[in-house]
């Protein structure tokens, strides 16, 4: 079997822009976001067809004759319909939930095939858990950048309304500007935190260590997520602006400060 530990991190890094990419074309509406993401699935098709082409015409194995080897079919047969339906009908909102559904997909195939590897597949379950630190910390880095842009806002606000402070204004960017800095950063920062709960779920299932889906950890990560998902919807859907989804994000940063120092101590297999 062609194993290749570093094949099966590219795919996952490259498949994970491509995911992140469509996301921020799926939010704002960004043609060279989605060129990109586009081209990144390019590669991740060409990959997955060469891996099967390895197996088929040089190994002599069909790449679905156990469940486990379908999962990598199924995933390169819902990237091929990504690509044509990205290329012919143009519906873009099927391709984002078509290659999120596939990325886990493919990354279940990856780990649970880890499993049955000696050393290197050990390994790579070990890095799968990094990058869901690392990840989730990332998202957590945009996410401040985004309160931060707000208290911003909310500052030159008040100054604004008040005439005070005046001298410091040509230090701040205007308020439309960091509004959207703001809502940027948390575009940004969605689709790398839900990505990095994806890795973490994955790898607790297939590691051999304890999971509890309850644990006080991992049900503050998931509300992290769905908070930060609602002020996309009240941004996108009902038009919130300015002020008010500015006092929004600080309770949302609020949130994700409570879930990073306070649920970190109370979870049963988190590091505290």
């Amino acid at each position: 079997m062609y194993e290749a530990k570093w094949f099966y991190e590219l795919i996952l890094i490259i498949y994970g822009l491509s995911v992140v990419g469509y996301f921020i074309d799926f939010i704002q509406h960004n043609r060279k976001a989605n060129r990109v993401a586009f081209w990144f699935l390019c590669i991740v098709w060409s990959m997955q067809t060469i891996y099967l082409v390895i197996q088929v015409f040089v190994q002599g194995v069909v790449p679905f004759a156990t469940v486990l080897d379908s999962l990598f079919f199924y995933s390169w047969i819902l990237v091929s319909f990504s690509l044509l339906i990205n290329r012919i009908f143009h519906v873009h909102f099927i391709i984002l939930f078509t290659n999120i559904f596939s990325f886990f997909i493919l990354l279940v195939h990856i780990l649970s095939r880890a499993e049955g590897m000696q050393g290197t597949g050990i390994e790579l379950v070990h890095e799968v858990l990094i990058a869901h630190i690392v990840l989730t910390i990332i998202s957590y880095g945009f996410f401040t950048l985004s309160f931060l842009f707000s208290f911003m806002y909310q500052m030159q606000y008040y100054m604004l309304k008040d005439k005070r402070g005046l001298r410091w204004l040509w230090r701040f960017a205007d308020l439309k500007k960091l509004d959207s800095l703001a809502f940027v950063a948390i575009t940004i920062g969605t689709p790398i935190l839900f990505i990095g709960l994806i890795l973490g779920f994955v790898w607790a299932s297939v590691a051999e260590t304890e999971f509890y889906f309850f644990d006080m950890k991992v049900l503050g990560s998931v509300i992290v997520l769905i908070v930060y998902s609602v002020y996309l919807l009240l941004r996108l859907l009902a038009g919130y602006r300015g002020k008010t989804i500015a006092m929004y994000n600080a309770v949302a940063f609020l949130c994700l400060l409570i879930n990073f120092f306070l649920f970190s101590t109370l979870s049963n297999f988190h590091f505290n």
